[in-house]
């Protein structure tokens, strides 16, 4: 029997663009698009005042979802500016410790020349495994 895909808006979260669903959930797994912080205070701001929103965004979605942070295996993080993300420094780790208290996800971490908008320069895709 084939698995059902749901495709799932999150509006009061991280409103998604019309191309695209927010996310896709199939069986127990979930498919998070790219999440900034677009909309937010944050956008324009430190890449880790950008990097606390957008965490934020991904876990509420899964959240939304019966998850915790810690369902959360992998995430793909793009960045415009390699030199604010690595090395990693002691803020980030305090970021992602809060977020994920010890059990972070798998992480790729890639260098790009832009986002969709002027003043985003990090985003963030993700897959859960709820259960």
């Amino acid at each position: 029997m084939p698995t059902e895909k749901i495709r799932k808006e999150y509006p009061d979260i991280a409103p998604a663009g019309p191309t695209y669903a927010r996310a896709v959930k199939a069986g127990d797994t979930l498919y998070i698009s790219g999440c900034t912080a677009r909309g937010s205070s944050a956008e324009g701001d430190s890449a880790m005042a950008q990097l606390r929103v957008t965490l934020d965004r991904v876990v509420k979605i899964v959240e939304a979802e019966g998850g915790t942070a810690q369902d959360i295996v992998k995430i793909t993080t793009f960045v415009t500016k390699m030199s604010d993300w690595y090395p990693v420094d002691q803020a980030q780790i305090d970021l992602f410790n809060e977020y994920f208290d010890g059990q972070n996800p798998a992480n790729s971490l890639v260098g790009i020349t832009a986002l969709a908008l002027p003043g985003l320069d990090i985003e963030i895709e993700a897959i859960a495994v709820l259960g």
